[in-house]
């Protein structure tokens, strides 16, 4: 089996599991944020709408300079601004990840990404190795502060690994 036919039951479970957390999100919370430090709601679906681009960019590029010197832009989060337009945005680079992915010869995936700062190798790693980390792992992560801004809200939870204590009887 490749390395792309066994990621891709996790991407979908996973990428599900984002997708019907996010469809919970009331517009009327995107301004609001837990704390004076932590991202607002619409700042974080935003970013959680845009991570699963990284999959083709991750696939498709070898590098990404966060701090390019040439004065170019970095990679930026488009800043949605309804639940409807993060959950269109997701979709749309779902498929675009998923696609890529399925693409990706077992040598491509193995080939080291760099994350770079004004030129600066700040990590390398294969890009397998980035796909789990910096798309799957970071998604997963976000998607749980994600809820807990949901329960914060008094708004349901999905059931994601199990029932959830919202959906039981």
């Amino acid at each position: 089996m490749s390395i792309s036919a066994a990621m891709l039951p996790e991407f979908d479970h996973e990428m599900t599991n984002t997708r019907r957390t996010l469809e919970r999100v009331p517009d009327s919370a995107f301004d609001w944020a837990p704390h004076e430090k932590s991202l607002s709601m619409q700042a974080l679906v935003s970013h959680l709408a845009n991570l699963p681009s990284w999959a083709a960019l991750t696939i498709e590029q070898d590098s990404v300079d966060m701090a390019p010197l040439d004065g170019s832009e970095p990679p930026r989060t488009e800043a949605l601004s309804s639940t409807a337009q993060v959950v269109e945005t997701f979709d749309r680079n779902v498929v675009a990840a998923r696609a890529a992915i399925a693409g990706a010869s077992d040598e491509k995936l193995m080939e080291t990404w760099s994350l770079l700062s004004g030129g600066e190798v700040m990590l390398a790693m294969p890009k397998v190795a980035v796909l789990r980390s910096f798309v799957m792992n970071h998604l997963i992560h976000h998607r749980a502060q994600l809820t807990v801004y949901l329960r914060l809200n008094d708004v349901p939870l999905p059931a994601l690994y199990g029932p959830s204590a919202d959906e039981q009887e």
